[in-house]
């Protein structure tokens, strides 16, 4: 009875320690990563208070960032060490329009760009539309969208003010030229537009452009696109003289406008009719030439490194459509959350 009772005992101590040690092989054996270290579209669902994280290569969302309480997010940008991303959160949804929103606090949040992770939080005195990197990734720009406008501009690392820059009335996105000289912002109410040096950050020059102007987007032709939306027109800034050279007249109201360098063409979102224009140059002005149709609510455009693949975020149909630039035509519409708005593409190598 005494050996049973041994061998009993070490059977049991056996089993107990391979149990023990295949638990913790389990335990050692790391997860499987979800880190972002692909090529990765990172769109911003201001309804759903969440980053929808694209495989470029798949087209498919391989991953959701929950931004918790953060409420109506809006534009996104990243640092030019691809390693953060900031987001302009108004805290009021936007998907309506830009104009009339009323006062109220705003917010910026900083968000590690390969985990997704919450790095830092700051809350600002007025509403905000997007917050930006400058050029060398020191620095976070964002504006106060009150009559008494101002952009403020605050240390990356810790988010502490070191400036603030008085503009215009109700100023909306802050912007960089193509070669980092110059910050643009867009006063809507003041139907112009701040140019500021970077560097000294004293202001430049005060253009005027048409009525509710948006956002002064950066082209990599040295000029500025700046989309009004009650004039329903594009105002082309000249960089170099600070003027506008030209007026593009849409007959609709953008979303935005991005200049694709690959093909010179000027793409429009046309939020009412759920597609993007496409424009040309002739006789060297802007011409219609093209429209693919994408969603309800089409508003943001990114192009692809190459130039030949855009993203389109459609806010009221909760997609982003993908379309080759050279067919003018769609590929997919990809599900992400709701209300998508700011989109960015990441390439980590």
């Amino acid at each position: 009875m005494l050996k049973i009772k041994v061998y009993s005992a070490v059977l049991v101590i056996t089993l107990l320690t391979s149990f023990i040690i295949g638990c913790s092989e389990d335990v050692i054996n790391p997860p499987v990563s979800s880190d972002i270290n692909y090529n990765a579209a990172y769109v911003v669902n201001g309804g759903g208070n969440s980053i929808s994280v694209i495989d470029i290569a798949t087209n498919q969302v391989k991953r959701t960032i929950s931004l918790s309480n953060i409420m109506w997010p809006h534009h996104i940008n990243m640092n030019p060490a691809k390693t953060k991303v900031a987001i302009g959160v108004p805290l009021v949804d936007l998907s309506g329009g830009h104009g009339g929103h009323g006062s109220g606090m705003g917010k910026i949040a900083v968000l590690d760009a390969k985990t997704g992770s919450l790095l830092a939080t700051k809350d600002i005195p007025h509403i905000n539309h997007n917050a930006i990197f400058s050029p060398n990734g020191t620095e976070i720009w964002t504006s106060l969208s009150d009559a008494m406008g101002m952009v403020y501009v605050y240390n990356s690392s810790n988010l502490n003010l070191i400036d603030s820059i008085m503009v215009g009335n109700m100023p909306l996105e802050v912007t960089f030229s193509s070669d980092g000289t110059m910050a643009f912002v867009a006063n809507s109410m003041s139907d112009n537009v701040t140019a500021i040096d970077a560097m000294n950050k004293t202001v430049m020059a005060t253009i005027p452009v048409g009525m509710m102007p948006i956002g002064a987007w950066t082209g990599a032709n040295n000029k500025m696109y700046v989309d009004n939306e009650m004039g329903q027109t594009i105002s082309v800034i000249n960089v170099a003289t600070m003027t506008v050279e030209e007026t593009v007249t849409l007959g609709f109201t953008p979303g935005m406008a991005a200049y694709n360098q690959q093909m010179n063409e000027l793409w429009v979102t046309n939020e009412d009719a759920g597609r993007v224009e496409i424009f040309h140059r002739l006789n060297n002005e802007w011409h219609p030439k093209a429209n693919v149709a994408t969603g309800n609510g089409a508003h943001a455009i990114s192009f692809s490194s190459d130039g030949i693949t855009a993203y389109i975020t459609n806010q009221l149909g909760g997609t982003v459509s993908v379309i080759n630039v050279n067919t003018r035509t769609k590929i997919s519409d990809i599900t992400v959350g709701t209300k998508p708005n700011g989109i960015l593409l990441r390439y980590p190598n």
